[in-house]
């Protein structure tokens, strides 16, 4: 099995983290790459949100954010018991092909905490939703997100 691991986002990512949101593989889902590092940015001193680098080995190959689904709004996990955590992620260029494979390690982490994961992709977004199910996430509903944007909610249990 690969040797996937995971550390927090530091300042110094943020130039390599706009690398990867200009990839057109990234900047397809994560639109508007300069507004999205901007968020990114924003959150690095948001205590309900962790973002880290995902490695394989020493090499950096994707980006993870987590936080309680519940803490902002977020209207298509009404559902989700309280302790469930949202995720988002994105893979970058050196990363591709390891999305399945570091998003299952970076769940089976989480899972010792909580009782369940939530990932929310377009439903339109097929090579993403192929990389949740190898990590592990499953479910197809359709709801609209906070944005009136269709998500297809894709939750793994402990």
């Amino acid at each position: 099995m690969p040797d996937y691991g995971f550390r927090p986002v530091r300042r110094d990512d943020l130039p390599m983290l706009a690398e990867w949101l200009r990839d057109p593989l990234v900047a397809e889902w994560w639109t508007t790459p300069d507004h999205q590092l901007a968020l990114v940015t924003e959150d690095l001193d948001n205590p309900a949100m962790r973002q880290l680098i995902a490695l394989h080995g020493e090499t950096p190959i994707g980006y993870a954010q987590h936080s309680p689904a519940h803490e902002w709004k977020a209207p298509h996990f009404h559902d989700l018991p309280k302790d469930a955590i949202a995720i988002d992620v994105f893979t970058a260029p050196e990363g591709q092909g390891h999305g399945g494979a570091w998003l299952r390690a970076l769940g089976d982490l989480l899972l010792r905490e909580v009782s369940l994961l939530v990932i929310d992709p377009s439903p339109e977004n097929l090579r993403a939703i192929r990389a949740y199910e190898k990590a592990g996430f499953a479910g197809d509903t359709i709801r609209l997100d906070s944005e009136g944007q269709p998500a297809r909610i894709m939750t793994r249990l402990r």
